[in-house]
């Protein structure tokens, strides 16, 4: 299959609604202490791994990184800490932001590498077919946290920042997506 490891590294991204479902038993100071360890320890195996092997670890990065520079995981780990710092006082929408990056960039992904035909406007490498899927995807997950309206509200927002931002969408999404249910919960 022609994308395999993309979609094994999408399907790893997508497990992060593991924090969603511990959030209420760990609380929301630990998720952000949890996001913020997670990235300094990632960052640290990152860069021993660029040197040595270490066992397990060195598959599952070399396995889900697009090259040695990414630091994907990493920026997800920031987003979830920034998103829960901004949101926390609102831990639906702080979990909607969360869930919409989680599956919706994952589904946008793996529907725009194996069905993707009709590239966006101005950006030839993100199709109309990944960002329906990521609308779609986000709106089903953040469903569960918040009404419709603010959950697709969510979905669309963070469905446009991850084909048009100029900064890591793993930071981005959530924040912005975030950002996008507040305001429309308090009009």
């Amino acid at each position: 299959m022609k994308y395999k490891r993309e979609i094994l590294r999408q399907l790893i991204h997508a497990t992060g609604i593991i924090f969603v479902i511990i959030q209420p038993w760990v609380g929301v100071r630990n998720l952000i202490l949890l996001g913020i360890l997670a990235a300094f320890i990632g960052e640290i195996i990152r860069q021993y791994d660029l040197r040595r092997p270490i066992p397990l670890f060195s598959w599952l990065l070399r396995t889900c990184r697009r090259d040695t520079a990414e630091r994907g995981f990493i920026y997800y780990f920031i987003g979830l800490a920034i998103t829960y710092t901004l949101f926390g006082s609102n831990i639906p929408i702080a979990n909607a932001a969360i869930l919409i990056l989680t599956i919706g960039d994952a589904a946008s992904t793996i529907v725009g590498k194996l069905y993707g035909k009709h590239p966006l406007p101005y950006k030839p490498n993100k199709t109309f077919e990944g960002s329906i899927a990521f609308i779609i995807i986000g709106f089903m997950g953040a469903l569960t946290q918040v009404n419709p309206i603010i959950a697709f509200i969510g979905a669309f927002t963070g469905s446009l920042i991850e084909a048009y931002t100029p900064i890591e969408d793993n930071i981005t999404i959530p924040i912005m997506a975030g950002l996008g249910m507040y305001i429309s919960s308090i009009l």
